[in-house]
């Protein structure tokens, strides 16, 4: 039985902005929404980009029915202009085995933006690889061998190779349920991937009893490369919270500095969370609450972070931090 873990509290470092208000809700979508949420967002070609999730139709059964991914823009990082068309559905993939595409992840990478996300199939849980330009014209590169999703790719090549952040979904071998670990994994060219490696297992969190992943791509500092995860722990006495008959989950953001050269080596990580649920927006009248999920990291000039994460799976929040001060949570 997973152990109970205590209240947890966001470290004093992070500001949320207004107080948790959220910078992205259905109400901003110009086309049928209800949850937006798990972000990627990125800077390119001289403004910010975001691309989102958006789940709507609810069955009433604790799913949706359909799911984009919608796109927007702005010059600040903060106000932001929705287009009026998604910008990755379904139908855009052209494989009658996919059922659903979501959770984006935005990296630049040689003047290319490159777009992790996880693909729902009739035959298992993938993650893809995709690259564009424009924002408009979209290519996949390479699609996972199922189960693995919730990906994110470093920003620039690290001993000629690329490198990703993964997190397979081994539910045969961890007995039928949820223990689920970050992998990283290496590749000439974006479509072959090999040379993986365990980097971080669910023991090694002390607020996660289930499993973790990666959050936001990583951002290079002098320190190391630092990036964002998740962790979740399970309660079975919190019963119903959210829209579900239980929702027993609580995803917290962590911080964590890896090694420049060899970034399948952890060079410090804040043992407590960098963010976990508090404010009205994640914890109450959300779809699933006490859900924070990290999905962009932004270093700005005058060393201030963006952090944009989703909050109870429904509307997508930004916090800011020093990023010395980030460096110094993770002990280096």
């Amino acid at each position: 039985m997973a152990r109970m873990l205590p209240e947890l509290k966001s470290s004093k470092v992070i500001t949320r902005y207004k107080g948790g208000t959220p910078i992205l809700s259905k109400e901003n979508i110009p086309y049928e929404a209800e949850c937006i949420f798990n972000a990627g967002v990125t800077k390119y070609q001289g403004r910010y980009v975001m691309v989102f999730r958006n789940d709507f139709q609810y069955d009433g059964r604790g799913a949706f029915k359909k799911c984009v991914m919608g796109i927007a823009f702005s010059q600040d990082g903060i106000s932001w202009e929705v287009q009026d068309k998604p910008f990755l559905t379904v139908e855009d993939m052209d494989d009658p085995d996919v059922t659903r595409v979501y959770d984006p992840r935005l990296t630049v990478i040689e003047d290319k933006c490159y777009m992790c996300f996880a693909v729902d199939t009739r035959h298992g849980l993938r993650g893809g690889i995709a690259v564009t330009e424009d924002f408009r014209k979209v290519e996949v590169l390479s699609l996972t061998l199922p189960d693995n999703r919730n990906m994110v790719l470093f920003p620039e090549k690290i001993n000629g190779k690329y490198v990703r952040l993964e997190r397979p979904m081994p539910v045969y071998s961890r007995g039928g349920r949820d223990r689920f670990d970050i992998w990283t994994s290496a590749s000439p060219d974006l479509k072959y991937w090999g040379e993986s490696r365990l980097l971080m297992g669910v023991e090694d969190v002390p607020y996660a009893n289930d499993k973790i992943g990666p959050g936001a791509p990583p951002i290079k500092t002098d320190a190391g490369w630092l990036t964002l995860f998740h962790g979740v722990d399970i309660d079975r006495t919190r019963g119903k919270n959210g829209w579900e008959a239980s929702w027993q989950k609580r995803y917290c953001a962590g911080v964590m500095l890896l090694d420049l050269e060899n970034p399948s080596r952890i060079v410090g990580m804040y043992k407590e969370p960098l963010i976990a649920p508090e404010t009205e927006y994640e914890v109450e009248g959300g779809f699933r609450t006490n859900v924070i999920f990290p999905g962009g990291l932004i270093l700005e000039e005058d060393g201030t972070v963006k952090i944009y994460y989703g909050a109870s799976d429904t509307v997508e929040c930004l916090a800011t931090a020093r990023v010395e001060e980030l460096i110094r949570l993770c002990g280096a």
